[in-house]
């Protein structure tokens, strides 16, 4: 498979991996072009056999080489539009606030995780790599990855559980 086919196949799924890590936009934007860079030089030298595991891993590899070098991690309140292919834009303005006001405050949640629980909960249940996948991914141990999304999972439902009883009292 050529490059841009690889990069056409892929490239909205990384970028919001990478978005939901940074919570911004252009950084997002950039460690996509870095993931699609390592791509490119590293594409030509091996052969690859799943290339969305791989390019998920050299993405992960790229957000952690960028936060060590900026050494703290900048959060912003400004969510863009993210809207998957496929999905019509006809929706109402009111419909279209209270998704991105729901998926902000998902992305509010999941960030009150800690990291490994964040990263194994975003690879495993919103990227839809296998447990194998997310684990050479993270570096994990299989065991040790299905407990991170285990705590995180039950930390998430808790969270979710809370944020309905409160909205149930308030109405």
């Amino acid at each position: 498979m050529e490059l841009d086919e690889i990069y056409e196949l892929h490239v909205n799924d990384l970028y919001r991996y990478l978005y939901s890590l940074s919570k911004d936009h252009f950084t997002a934007e950039d460690l996509v072009q870095e993931t699609f860079y390592r791509a490119f030089i590293t594409l030509d030298e091996r052969e690859i056999t799943n290339i969305k595991a791989w390019l998920f891993k050299v993405s992960y590899h790229a957000f952690i080489d960028f936060t060590r070098k900026r050494k703290r991690y900048i959060v912003s309140d400004q969510l863009e539009n993210i809207e998957p292919k496929g999905i019509p834009p006809e929706k109402s303005p009111e419909k279209q606030f209270i998704e991105k006001e729901s998926f902000q405050q998902l992305l509010e949640d999941i960030h009150s995780l800690n990291d490994k629980q964040k990263n194994v909960l975003l690879l495993c249940d919103f990227h839809k790599l296998s447990y194998k996948e997310a684990a050479d991914i993270l570096e994990l141990n299989i065991n040790t990855l299905k407990s991170h999304l285990l705590r995180g999972r039950e930390k998430m439902i808790a969270k979710i559980q809370k944020r309905r009883e409160r909205d149930e009292r308030e109405r």
